[in-house]
């Protein structure tokens, strides 16, 4: 049986993660940004496979697809397994993708038909990575549901029950969401909100009906607040001045959760409110525009 070649070099990458030392241009894979999802490269595991596993079992095991398990280790091409070998196991179900000279990961996610900002988040929001894991490219989506729970059970998004306006009066945005430049160090990112001009101590509310379920804290975000809604939607309220609400309250529409502030590493020059909506989703907690939930 021959390997490709490429096949093997990308194998070897994801088994020791070592990128830097054979890609020099390459930034680690542990590498992150403050308030990203640990890049998906960073968490890998490795199966000791014993006596009466097999690739479909294993597969199973793991919430993953065999055709997953066959890309990520090349010796399963033929279908088996051996006692004793140790396998490579992704977080999800996709590919190792080198990034070719002259190209950017943002030409991969459109190769590969994947969304670009699930991409970016999936690799721990890395500018430039010359390695990138492609999510969900070979056939089937993942799905992690608890053994106890059947897709019966699985609440589906109903993104028309959820519409508010997280100020009391409508702001002027200060930056949209989507592919932006950085207003404060003239870089191109991706933005996973808008920013709602406003001054600081401003009121700030919930939007909709929902449970805290983070109030502190965090890196860029500076002071936060997520609500978790009905629909598996989410609604992040990020930069604030102080924080009014506690995790496991429940709150209503219009309710007071906080006040506009300055805090964390805001990308608009103006005091603003910046504010996400996510959705759930077999990656985590996916940004959505959130101009289709905002209604005054």
């Amino acid at each position: 049986m021959t390997i490709p070649y490429r096949l093997l070099l990308l194998c070897s990458l994801v088994s020791t993660l070592g990128l830097v030392s054979i890609l020099p241009e390459s930034k680690s894979a542990t590498a992150t940004v403050a308030g990203c999802p640990i890049p998906a490269l960073s968490r890998f595991q490795r199966h000791k496979v014993v006596r009466g596993e097999t690739l479909e079992s294993i597969a199973q095991r793991y919430n993953l697809i065999p055709a997953t398990l066959i890309d990520m280790n090349p010796t399963l091409m033929d279908g088996s397994v051996t006692v004793g070998s140790e396998l490579q196991i992704p977080p999800y179900n996709g590919i190792v993708v080198e990034v070719p000279r002259g190209q950017t990961w943002r030409q991969i996610a459109a190769k590969y038909k994947v969304r670009a900002d699930t991409l970016f988040e999936i690799n721990g929001c890395q500018q430039d990575p010359r390695i990138v894991f492609v999510p969900e490219v070979n056939g089937s989506p993942n799905r992690p549901i608890a053994a106890s729970t059947t897709p019966a059970d699985v609440e589906k998004p109903d993104r028309a029950s959820i519409s508010g306006y997280p100020l009391q009066q409508l702001a002027t945005i200060g930056l949209a969401y989507g592919w932006q430049i950085n207003p404060i160090t003239g870089e191109v990112f991706f933005h996973s909100g808008v920013d709602l001009l406003a001054a600081v101590e401003t009121p700030v509310q919930a939007i909709a009906p929902g449970t805290v379920v983070f109030a502190n804290d965090q890196g860029s975000y500076g002071k936060l607040v997520i609500i978790n809604h009905s629909g598996r939607l989410q609604s992040r309220y990020a930069q604030l001045d102080n924080i009014e609400v506690t995790v496991g309250q429940k709150v209503n529409k219009g309710d007071l959760i906080g006040t506009v502030g300055t805090t964390g590493k805001p990308t608009s020059k103006q005091p603003h409110l910046h504010f996400e909506m996510r959705a759930s989703s077999d990656l985590g907690w996916v940004a959505e525009d959130p101009k289709t939930y905002l209604k005054q």
